[in-house]
């Protein structure tokens, strides 16, 4: 990707709106699909790879790769990888980073059934590389399907720029489990292809998701995840990765000790629309209620959630497991929320 292209995509990317997060059971070790993360969320991934040599020393050769990310109030994200074990021959250090940006201009939130389609412009520090990706997913029922090329600047360093396509699977075994591969290969390239394998985890009771992998891959870098690695007898590599969403609101006691959480209304009596928070997920994306009316939330999962209106209303509170919460809307208009500790919970109340 030349830099004339990577800054006009980097200003279009800027300039677009949406919002979105991130789960391991969409994607696959190796590739990231069309993940942007809420705004107001730094999403933070640690990945790490090892090599167990042989007897009698045994010892741990260590590949990890950590990612910060955030959104931009869109569908737009922003981020950093750094790999302390880059395969990139270029410098002294073995250390590599990334900046990189992503636009998903086509497609609703991760999960959502359909087709999804997103752009990554980046700039490898190591390779002094400008590198891009557009890549495509498709989610049907328990099945997500992940296509991506890419363009390397300078790949590996090397002059003359050089394209990668890649493409990766994910099938969801219950809502808790799925099992996720990839590969990719340099076109023209007399380098051994990059693939993984993973058995990827929603952790119950909480926003994080975790993976056991296999891959050949050293540095998730977009250089990195596009050639097997190379180095003597080291041809596989085992390891795990964990998802942590920091969101920054919950922070806000720090600063805000005395924020008055909003009242309950109607908690005991009829409710127009009804709506359950169950397995980290909201029942009904929509609800639609006549104005006056009382819609009404019931948490059925272990841990607190809140009802936070985006633009007007009251906010709930922490809601506990088995706690209720009920709002009366008196004018009419369109009433987005979402749960404070796991924003990638949202919902819509329409009131007529």
């Amino acid at each position: 990707m030349r830099p004339i292209l990577f800054v006009a995509t980097l200003a279009a990317v800027v300039a677009v709106p949406a919002l979105d997060a991130q789960s391991l059971l969409y994607r696959s070790p190796n590739l990231s699909g069309d993940w942007v993360p809420y705004a107001g969320v730094v999403q933070f991934n640690f990945l790490h790879r090892f090599n167990v040599g042989p007897a009698p020393a045994r010892a741990v050769t260590n590949f990890p790769t950590f990612t910060f990310a955030t959104g931009l109030g869109g569908r737009v994200g922003v981020g950093y990888r750094f790999a302390t074990r880059s395969q990139i021959p270029s410098g002294s250090s073995t250390n590599e980073s990334e900046l990189f940006a992503r636009w998903r201009f086509l497609g609703r939130r991760e999960g959502s059934e359909g087709v999804s389609v997103a752009i990554t412009p980046a700039y490898n520090f190591k390779a002094k590389s400008f590198d891009g990706e557009l890549s495509a997913d498709y989610t049907v029922g328990v099945f997500t399907v992940i296509g991506a090329v890419r363009e390397l600047g300078k790949p590996f360093g090397a002059s003359g720029a050089q394209a990668v396509v890649a493409g990766g699977a994910v099938i969801r075994l219950n809502q808790y489990i799925a099992l996720a591969g990839d590969y990719a290969k340099l076109i023209g390239g007399d380098t051994t292809a990059a693939w993984s394998a993973g058995i990827h985890v929603q952790i119950p009771g909480s926003p994080h998701t975790f993976a056991l992998e296999m891959s050949n891959v050293g540095s998730n870098t977009f250089q990195g995840s596009s050639r097997g690695l190379s180095l003597g007898s080291i041809r596989r590599l085992y390891g795990f990765e964990f998802t942590i969403p920091l969101d920054l609101s919950r922070f806000g006691p720090w600063f805000h000790p005395t924020r008055t959480a909003g009242q309950a209304l109607g908690v005991s009596g009829p409710a127009a629309a009804a709506v359950e928070a169950s397995g980290f997920r909201f029942s009904a994306d929509t609800v639609r209620v006549e104005a006056g009316q009382v819609v009404r939330w019931t948490n059925h999962d272990p841990v607190a959630h809140t009802i936070t209106f985006e633009v007007e209303g009251p906010a709930s509170g922490p809601l506990p497991a088995g706690g209720s919460y009920a709002v009366k809307l008196d004018r009419p208009g369109v009433y987005p929320y979402h749960c404070t500790p796991h924003p990638f919970m949202r919902g819509v109340v329409v009131v007529r």
